[in-house]
């Protein structure tokens, strides 16, 4: 017969979480309004030098965004940067509608 392999010295008693101090820890998150900015620029560039790269970029970017924001932030915000990133991928589509192309496939050809 094997001998009982729990240790009660090693058991850690639970320590409730304070509410406030989870959601002060919740509500330092900066990542959804770095990427809604990423996603701003980066639709701009789109739009204005016609970067299509740049275009998509700005479409995850917003996605990752709206993924990571809580359903108390300002949702007019984050449609916004969502569409606007939606027009610039439509827009460098509607200006030139070729493919893009990878760097890599030049190197083989």
């Amino acid at each position: 017969m094997q001998a009982d392999p729990r240790r009660p010295n090693k058991i850690v008693r639970m320590k409730p979480v304070d509410p406030q101090s989870a959601q002060a820890a919740m509500a330092e998150d900066p990542l959804p309004e770095y990427m809604n900015v990423a996603g701003m620029i980066f639709s701009m560039l789109g739009l204005m030098m016609r970067m299509k790269p740049c275009a998509w970029m700005a479409l995850v970017c917003s996605c990752v965004s709206f993924a990571n924001t809580r359903s108390s932030d300002d949702t007019k915000q984050i449609l916004s940067s969502f569409m606007l990133s939606v027009s610039a991928v439509v827009m460098s589509y509607l200006q030139n509608p070729q493919p893009i192309i990878p760097p890599w496939v030049s190197l083989w050809s």
